[in-house]
């Protein structure tokens, strides 16, 4: 009931009233508040902000002082004048003069060179790919046009997921046909013969020729509800032949119940 409210100077209002306390709802506290705080304070980084705890303070007497960036040049060393070696080249030999005989040094470079070409086996040429139009060229084995699959050991065998998948579903056909087995004997389903299949699918086939030259023959214009039934019952009784035309032509082998 609301509260009724008197003009200020009435004489109900000189009768003290008693204070409604609102009483407030205790703060929400999340049960997972210590765990965080253990783990704030366990993974906090010393030495994050402030640097470190026991910082070398520097000493007075290693103050900056003048030039002492400066790039200095290696010192350099004092000139030694050798008397003994002469800076004049040789003299020319002269026609008569024989030369030494006899001495040969660790390698003959000739040979060597001239046997590594001989036995050396020709580098074979990279196969490319030119994908502009410029001649631009690529290695044709990062390309993927290079068959690679085909040297793998497990090349033209079925996946195991494969076998898994047709064993089930061969150990499925096994179960319904067992059980269709026990259906027959009990009597209570019958498997069609292929006559009487081709019997069936006729007769459907020519139950649809007779609503299809039915429908052939409406009125391109339905201005009238009886047109606008007639219409749609024939869209449903085809749709309902196709359906079963479609199943007889899809199973060779078909089972009906007795009752």
């Amino acid at each position: 009931m609301s509260e009724i409210m008197y003009p200020p100077e009435s004489v109900y209002n000189l009768i003290p009233r008693e204070e409604v306390k609102t009483e407030k709802q205790p703060r929400y506290m999340s049960k997972f508040r210590t765990t965080v705080v253990l783990e704030k304070k366990s993974n906090k980084d010393a030495m994050r902000t402030m640097g470190p705890v026991k910082a070398e303070v520097p000493s007075p007497e290693k103050y900056l002082r003048k030039h002492s960036k400066e790039p200095k040049l290696p010192e350099s060393e004092p000139h030694i004048l050798l008397k003994s070696i002469s800076l004049e080249k040789p003299d020319v030999p002269v026609r008569t003069d024989k030369p030494t005989m006899g001495i040969h040094t660790k390698k003959d470079f000739i040979k060597t060179n001239a046997l590594e070409n001989i036995m050396a086996v020709p580098r074979r040429q990279q196969p490319t790919y030119a994908d502009t139009s410029r001649g631009h060229k690529q290695l044709l084995e990062k390309s993927g046009l290079v068959p690679k699959y085909i040297k793998k050991k497990d090349y033209g065998e079925i996946p195991e997921y494969l076998q898994q998948r047709n064993e089930e579903a061969q150990r499925a056909q096994e179960e319904y046909d067992s059980y269709v087995k026990e259906q027959m004997k009990q009597g209570a389903m019958k498997q069609l013969s292929d006559e009487e299949r081709q019997n069936i699918l006729q007769g459907l086939k020519k139950n649809w020729e007779e609503l299809h030259h039915q429908y052939q023959g409406l009125s391109v214009v339905t201005d009238t509800i009886t047109k606008k039934f007639r219409k749609e019952r024939l869209d449903l009784a085809m749709k309902q032949l196709e359906s079963d035309i479609n199943v007889f032509e899809r199973f060779k082998t078909i089972y009906i119940g007795n009752n």
